[in-house]
């Protein structure tokens, strides 16, 4: 594997690199996690800013990572955040930067994070509706999730997406609102199916809106053909909507995995490499960093992480195991 990018034993190669960069979040999302919140970690346990800029560096030059995504928790909640983003923006060859946010605190970061270097913002948004969002987030927060996505699109960080799940028996007649919503903004739109990643380990396949039922309910109103072109790895389903030039996209993970053509690898807030979202496994990089390795060695432990990557994330086999860590520790 040595000189090699992060290839894996069954072919592939991961080129979009998901940087978890805390596991705090200030939304109690029911699917996510726990009303009262999650047992955080301990600062000293989190990367510092330069230690991501760092490690990020190396996925770049010498493992052939092209894009790069923040999550979190809440990537917003970074006090460094302009600074990281610069950090990695100033790389050479530059990845393409992306943040995943739930939009609280974007309409005072959107300006500063785009000269800072970030291209575009994915905004999660299950509801239109105040009151469906302060049961779904436990938070009254509504209008400024909408003003964060506004300011996005003024600052130029584009195309602006905006991720969806469906919650049946909550918020699943909201497929066609949400889409005209987005339509008329000039936002893209992608529905999440739900998966199994919550602390509470009670997600239930049978209470999911699946990838197929979502379809069915746009179909009542609009016209959908799939979008011509190569899916690649891009994780959604892409459909033009009333003949195009606008689209809808589903990310089907539980139904309509697209395990085969991942090109995915994870770091987590604590430094930790993960080959897939549903992984068992880890490998500690944080521990290796601080021991003073050196790039190269960095590098080596990377690769090996991703050559383990399994075929695929198991949920229909049986005995599926939910990971350890919810979502909020992984990242998006």
């Amino acid at each position: 594997m040595t000189g090699l990018g992060l290839l894996d034993s069954f072919g592939r190669v991961a080129t979009d690199l998901r940087v978890s960069l805390l596991d705090r979040c200030n939304l109690r999302c029911t699917y996510c996690m726990p009303e009262q919140g999650l047992d955080w970690l301990a600062k000293p346990d989190l990367l510092t800013g330069a230690e991501f800029v760092r490690l990020i560096g190396i996925a770049v030059r010498e493992l052939g990572v092209r894009d790069v995504r923040f999550t979190g928790g809440e990537p917003l909640l970074r006090r460094d955040l302009a600074d990281i983003v610069r950090g990695v923006a100033a790389l050479e060859p530059r990845p393409r930067i992306a943040l995943t946010t739930n939009g609280i605190g974007l309409v005072r970061a959107a300006d500063a994070l785009a000269a800072a270097g970030l291209d575009r913002v994915n905004v999660s948004l299950d509801t239109l509706r105040a009151p469906r969002f302060l049961r779904i987030t436990r938070r009254d927060r509504l209008d400024q999730v909408l003003a964060g996505l506004r300011a996005a699109r003024r600052a130029g960080l584009g195309p602006v997406k905006v991720n969806a799940v469906l919650l049946r028996g909550i918020n699943e007649d909201e497929a066609a609102p949400l889409l005209r919503f987005c339509l008329a903004a000039g936002y893209q739109l992608r529905f999440i199916e739900q998966m199994p990643l919550d602390p509470q380990h009670g997600w239930d396949r049978d209470a999911m809106v699946s990838a197929a039922e979502i379809l069915a309910m746009l179909r009542r109103e609009f016209e959908l053909t799939p979008e011509p072109g190569e899916r690649g790895s891009a994780p959604a389903e892409r459909w033009l909507v009333d003949g195009g030039p606008a689209t809808v996209g589903v990310i089907g993970s539980v139904t309509r995995p697209f395990c085969a053509d991942c090109a995915r690898t994870r770091l987590t807030a604590d430094g930790q490499v993960r080959s897939c979202l549903f992984a068992h496994t880890e490998t500690d990089l944080r521990a290796a960093l601080r021991g003073g390795a050196s790039d190269a060695e960095l590098a080596g432990l990377w690769r090996a992480a991703m050559w383990a990557k399994p075929a695929g994330h198991g949920i229909d086999r049986p005995g599926f195991a939910q990971p350890d860590r919810p979502m909020s520790a992984i990242g998006g």
